[in-house]
């Protein structure tokens, strides 16, 4: 016997399918059949006696039209910060239409990826077909998944890939949005158990070809397990967050901080700036975004980060361990905004030797967002109009401090492999069109530079402190390894001693032999190997790589929930 829905799931199932909301819809997506639809009549009955329901005569529309009420999910913003909407029933044969969400004044905020029901008006020579204005907010997330949909004489069914799922799915008929059988497509959860006892979907969106390029990335997701939707709660929780204020902060914002990142970067989680001294040595300034102030523990959203433990990298996509309204927003170092940090002040002598460092509880307001290309022109005398006016007090401290930190590590001789980064270019529907080395400049190296600063004295702080926390260990490679790569080695004509303690030094000298050769990436690539996995532990065994005692991830909170208990601590 199939449970009577309450009122407000009711109103839900009909505000999230206006064009499916006769009675025997109402029943078939909650399984209810026989004399229990008595009760759902007395029900829905009841409702219109409110004015919570309208009763309307069934219509039609074209199916390459969206109804005038229309449940609408909101999409990330574009370049121009404009909010785009998709339409959640579109049934027609051809593209989605555009909508542009279009907010009145005293609308409640809507976040990226929430569904509302809208109100549509078509619109006549622009780059999209129409504008939304809300009705109201759905107020839930679903679940979703992804599947291969099968088609059969009543709708059809989704055949989950998620790994270790075995249960199936109903689509009904007014659900498939225009699926053909065999796709992969991503649905989401519409109703309870119907017919057979399976849980009853809605497809979303069309993937298309399981083996096309842009279905890879979300079956991945989907088989190792990583969460890709955010919990009602958690949803709700970031959206009622709002900016913070001075109390209990430090006034950073007369400290030229700048953030410099990669031309297409969408947050920015930390920021630096440099004064140069009399002696030659530098203030250096490392602002991180003040995540925990938001993130407090035992929370919804703290619960759901520890559950990601990181934000997760495709090709196409990412899986962000933070709602888009603290990682794109409320935590991100936007140009020109008052945002909380947490910042180090280190002090260099003029070798490069760190001689002390506080750390500030603050509120900074970046002077710009500059792309690491941007900060290269103008250390190399190029300036555009942008860093033409910060190139004395802002660019060159910066890269003074930069070499003093390049001279120190030249001392210290962590692990100096060469091993470029490479970029990979798709086309708009998802296949790789290059993949080319990415352009490193001293930008890349003097941001690095700092971040290690940064996370060394985050460690030596906490220990000094006595407070808890999780070093990022890098333990020395095993005897069995080390001999391993001295046979490569030999076999291509350089030397790597044997019998001492290995120290990092030795191995760039073996990288030097090599640089310049036939065998460069080959010998660059097997050290690599023989190299352990750095891993997190609440004991300091130190960082081979880096030659570093002490080394703590302290820098990008947004991102590793590592470094979140290090700002908590």
């Amino acid at each position: 016997m199939a449970q009577i829905p309450s009122r407000q799931q009711i109103l839900d199932w009909v505000a999230e399918h206006p064009e499916s909301s006769a009675k025997r819809d109402i029943a078939k997506a909650f399984g209810i059949k026989g004399a229990e639809r008595i009760e759902l009549k007395r029900l829905l009955k009841e409702l219109e006696a409110e004015g919570l329901l309208e009763r309307r005569k069934r219509h039609y529309h074209d199916a390459d039209r969206l109804p005038p009420i229309s449940v609408v999910q909101i999409l990330h913003p574009d370049a121009q910060g404009d909010l785009f909407a998709k339409p959640m029933e579109w049934q027609g044969e051809g593209l989605q239409p555009r909508i542009l969400f279009v907010a009145r004044k005293g609308d409640p905020a809507v976040a990226p990826g929430e569904r509302i029901l809208a109100r549509l008006a078509e619109v006549q020579g622009e780059d999209h077909q129409y504008e939304a204005r809300l009705i109201r907010r759905i107020g839930h997330t679903p679940h979703k998944i992804v599947g291969i949909f099968r088609k059969d004489g009543d709708g059809g069914r989704i055949l989950p890939i998620e790994k270790g799922s075995d249960k199936e799915w109903r689509v009904p008929p007014n659900s498939l949005f225009g699926a053909q059988d065999g796709e992969l497509v991503e649905a989401e959860q519409s109703g309870p158990k119907g017919r057979m006892g399976l849980p009853i979907a809605r497809i979303v969106e069309r993937l298309g070809d399981p083996s096309a390029p842009r279905s890879v990335s979300l079956i991945a997701i989907h088989q190792h397990g990583i969460p890709d939707d955010f919990p009602d709660a958690v949803i709700h929780a970031a959206d009622a967050a709002r900016p913070l204020g001075m109390k209990g902060r430090e006034d950073l914002r007369d400290v030229p901080l700048v953030t410099i990142d990669p031309a297409d970067a969408r947050d920015h989680d930390d920021a630096v700036a440099a004064t140069i001294e009399e002696d030659g040595g530098a203030i250096v300034w490392v602002a991180i975004a003040d995540v925990a102030a938001y993130v407090q523990p035992g929370s919804p959203i703290d619960r759901e980060a520890r559950h990601r433990g990181n934000s997760s990298y495709f090709p196409d996509r990412v899986v962000p361990m933070l709602p888009d309204v603290l990682s794109g927003d409320l935590c991100s170092l936007h140009e020109g905004v008052d945002r909380p940090v947490i910042a180090v002040r280190l002090h260099l002598d003029a070798q490069g030797n760190k001689l002390s460092h506080t750390f500030h509880r603050g509120m900074m307001r970046s002077l710009a967002s500059l792309s690491y290309e941007q900060a290269q022109a103008a250390a190399d005398g190029n300036p555009d109009e942008v860093t033409a006016s910060y190139l004395d007090y802002v660019i060159k401290p910066l890269w003074h401090a930069y070499a003093l930190l390049k001279a120190a590590r030249e001392r210290r001789q962590p692990l100096d492999l060469d091993l470029p980064e490479r970029r990979i270019e798709l086309t708009p529907d998802g296949r790789v069109k290059s993949v080319n080395f990415r352009e490193r400049y001293d930008a890349h190296k003097l941001i690095e530079e700092m971040m290690v600063l940064a996370n060394v004295a985050a460690a030596e702080e906490l220990i000094a402190r006595r407070r808890p926390l999780l070093f990022r260990v890098h333990e020395e490679p095993s005897l069995a390894k080390i001999d391993a790569l001295r046979e490569v080695a030999q076999a291509s004509g350089f030397t790597l001693p044997k019998g001492q303690v290995l120290q990092t030094s030795q191995l760039n000298r073996l990288l030097s032999q090599a640089e310049g050769t036939d065998f460069d990436e080959l010998i660059n690539v097997t050290t690599l190997r023989s190299m352990t996995q750095a891993y997190y532990a609440p004991e300091g065994l130190g960082h081979f790589g880096l030659a570093l005692r002490n080394y703590a991830h302290f820098t990008s909170p947004i991102r590793r929930y590592a470094d979140l208990i290090v700002h908590r601590g």
